[in-house]
């Protein structure tokens, strides 16, 4: 049978896809839903047709699954934030260590290799510690502030978050009225006219600090001491900036910051040390959850005083400055310039004396190191979406490290990539999954190879 576009058809969900639509087969032919769980039989309108697949939308639910629950957000079919809101979390946990299985099977060929239970979060509440909510106009010009709708750019009024901390929200609304009553033109991604581009929050949960910033298409912004004003009432607040974006892109930060009150920065603390967090700068949004996966690289490194601690990818160095006390010598290296001045910052405001920092593409500074003689005995690597580089991978297996610990945000690329070290003498161990994004469809793991003879 071929399935017409807007018929309804009869279907179980019996899977999942990795951005969490519900899968459903009509006559053999694979059929994505979202808001759906592995067990409904539903009744689904199909909305588009392909060779291979369709996808249809749910029109009516016959039998529920056992998973699902009623979901605790009203706005959640709306937005494209949470995408699991509507079943259990111990179903979205089984979900997430489903697929990081699945791909180290079908993509790695690890047919035996240990998967930990997933660590799952404490909480699927509250627990994101950086927001940013795009600000435009409804179809009457009136001024909306919220979450992009699921894959569009459409904006859904709302500050009010059940991932976020409830002052956000109370800091949306104070931003919004502020806009309003001074007359500041929202932003319009198709004219590239209007001044407030996004309204974008950072908040140190040790220390409960609290930066708010404006991101503008322009070079200025009036009335701010009436904005700082009201701010004030916010326990917490130490900081509000302007940051300059008058590019024509969807990236929503600018290269300029500019203090309007307070500092540059917010402080926060993770795993013992201090960390000063600016607009640029990259914070794990989980910190409770960045902690353990953090402890469960530490505990795969294995370290220890003699050892030589290379950290590619390093980012602003959070992972291995966690790591430098346990190490001769500390080496991160970081291709964004500005990510390797806040890692240097970072490691002189917690005293450490033994990391070096590099601003160098990760497989070049890899091979730098290899002629210069200083031989890494642990390498961690903590790649983009993307994954690794063929070239880099063949360049670790030549440093010929003792461990190599694989930090992932995408189980696809890490099974692909230990797939690789695996022939170039690296046998993955064990991959714990870490749940950083409760409620939405992400996972990340870690895993640990050990290369040669075991150490």
């Amino acid at each position: 049978m071929n399935l017409k576009k807007n018929e309804t058809y009869k279907t179980v969900i019996t899977g999942m896809t990795t951005e969490g639509s519900g899968v459903g087969r009509i006559d053999g032919t694979a059929v994505f839903i979202t808001n759906t769980a592995v067990g409904d039989v539903i009744e689904t309108k199909i909305i588009k047709t392909s060779k291979n697949y369709a996808i249809g939308r749910v029109e009516n639910i016959l039998e529920p699954s056992p998973d699902r629950i009623e979901p605790d957000c009203k706005y959640f079919k709306q937005c494209g934030g949470c995408t699991y809101r509507h079943i259990s979390y111990d179903a979205e946990c089984k979900i997430k260590k489903q697929r990081v299985e699945d791909a180290v099977k079908r993509i790695g060929g690890f047919e035996s290799l240990k998967i930990n239970e997933l660590v799952a979060g404490s909480s699927r509440n509250s627990y994101r510690n950086k927001a940013q909510l795009p600000v435009g106009k409804d179809n009457n010009g009136n001024l909306v502030m919220g979450f992009y709708a699921y894959h569009s750019h459409r904006i859904v009024d709302s500050t009010n978050c059940n991932l976020q901390p409830p002052v956000f929200s109370e800091i949306g609304d104070i931003v919004r009225r502020w806009a309003v009553e001074n007359n500041i033109e929202p932003y319009n991604e198709a004219t590239h006219k209007g001044l407030l581009r996004h309204l974008y929050i950072r908040y140190g949960e040790s220390t409960g600090e609290i930066m708010v910033c404006l991101v503008i298409n322009g070079n200025s912004i009036n009335n701010t001491d009436s904005l700082i004003h009201q701010l004030k009432t916010i326990s917490g607040f130490k900081s509000l900036q302007l940051n300059i974006n008058k590019e024509k892109t969807n990236v929503i930060l600018g290269k300029k910051c500019i203090t309007l009150y307070g500092s540059g920065f917010i402080t926060d603390i993770l795993c013992g040390l201090r960390f000063n967090i600016s607009p640029l700068s990259f914070y794990q949004v989980n910190r409770t959850q960045a902690e353990r996966l953090y402890q469960i690289a530490q505990n795969y490194a294995r370290l220890s005083k003699d050892d030589v601690l290379l950290d590619l990818y390093c980012g602003t160095g959070t992972i291995g400055l966690s790591m430098a006390h346990k190490v001769k010598k500390l080496v991160g290296v970081e291709i964004i310039p500005q990510a390797i001045e806040n890692a240097k910052h970072n490691a002189r405001l917690n005293n450490i004396t033994n990391a070096e920092f590099i601003c160098a593409d990760a497989a070049k500074a890899a091979q730098q190191l290899k002629k210069s003689g200083l031989m890494p005995t642990v390498i961690i690597v903590d790649p983009p979406r993307k994954g690794c580089d063929k070239g880099l991978i063949e360049t670790i297996s030549h440093i010929s490290p003792k461990r190599v610990v694989y930090v992932s945000c995408d189980s696809a690329t890490m099974a692909r990539d230990i797939k690789i070290f695996s022939t170039l003498g690296y046998t993955p161990q064990e991959v714990t999954p870490v749940d950083m994004f409760p409620g939405t469809s992400h996972v990340e793991c870690v895993c640990l190879m050990i290369g040669g003879e075991l150490n």
